[in-house]
């Protein structure tokens, strides 16, 4: 019960599970559409499960990394009120890297190069890159060196699929960057709030920026993974369904920009949630299926 309460709080299994499951399925459905090469079930088995405990790994070291400000500024959270200790979540941490290395190991081994520099990368974000203090003070530096990260992970996943079939993809770039800012949305999405909604302590971009900026940012970051995410699916024939997908959503994104300042706090991140399930099916499960 106590694991079942954190995960509602800190970690949706359910909510994740759908977003990684879409992602992971994309990278593996889309380059396996670039290589011409059917994919695998153990494929798409592997990047699923890797990708999911990537992100299960981050939120983890966060909750090591922000112990202190959490006890300090947010003592209603899981850790600080006690309902799960940091040694605990250590344990979790560590079986989840084991996990992680036999799937690779299963897959093929020669994916371990790439476990192991995401793993760094991601060991560097839970320390602040041993720069916290001056990376606190340059949010946008914070936010790009944070979301690095995902084209890490977006090649682990790719390579679930083009490493066994010792495939070489061209035009993967366009993919990952959409990847990469496609991260952003949801990190700005998920900590937009009406001022009315601003917590002591508790750091989000309409608190930094201010709720106009911030919005402008997160519609700016969507036109611009938009903008990659056609010029990916144009390299496997899709950019026009592509399109047809990602505009309504898009418009949406710029009503919801235009109204900012009376639109529910959740509403953003609700968006970007539908964003990242239509982009990633429109340049994997989709063009794969038909």
């Amino acid at each position: 019960m106590r694991w079942w309460t954190y995960q509602k709080e800190r970690f949706p299994i359910f909510q994740h599970g759908l977003l990684v499951a879409a992602f992971s399925s994309s990278a593996v459905a889309y380059t396996s559409l670039l290589c011409s090469t059917t994919p695998s079930w153990r494929a798409f088995l592997v990047a699923f499960i890797t990708v999911f405990l990537f992100f299960l790994q981050l939120r983890i070291a966060d909750e090591f990394k922000d112990a202190e400000e959490d006890a300090k500024y947010r003592p209603h959270r899981a850790v600080p009120r006690g309902l799960i200790s940091l040694k605990e979540l250590g344990i979790v941490f560590i079986s989840t890297t084991i996990i992680q290395l036999i799937l690779t190991i299963w897959l093929d081994y020669r994916l371990l190069i790439l476990l192991f520099i995401t793993w760094t990368y991601l060991s560097l974000m839970s320390v602040e890159f041993f720069a916290r203090d001056w990376l606190k003070t340059r949010h946008i530096t914070y936010l790009w060196t944070h979301m690095l990260i995902m084209p890490l992970v977006d090649l682990f996943a790719t390579a679930c699929l083009w490493l066994p079939n010792e495939s070489k993809p061209d035009n993967l770039i366009y993919f990952i960057i959409a990847s990469f800012f496609n991260g952003i949305i949801i990190e700005i999405g998920r900590k937009l709030r009406q001022p009315q909604n601003e917590q002591t302590g508790v750091p989000t971009y309409s608190k930094l920026w201010g709720l106009t900026n911030a919005s402008r940012a997160w519609l700016s970051c969507m036109a611009i993974t938009a903008l990659f995410a056609i010029l990916a699916a144009s390299k496997i024939n899709f950019a026009l369904p592509a399109t047809l997908i990602l505009a309504p959503i898009l418009l949406l994104a710029t009503w919801s920009y235009h109204h900012a300042n009376t639109i529910k706090t959740k509403h953003f991140e609700l968006i970007s949630g539908i964003w990242t399930l239509a982009l990633y099916t429109s340049l994997g499960i989709i063009p794969l299926l038909t």
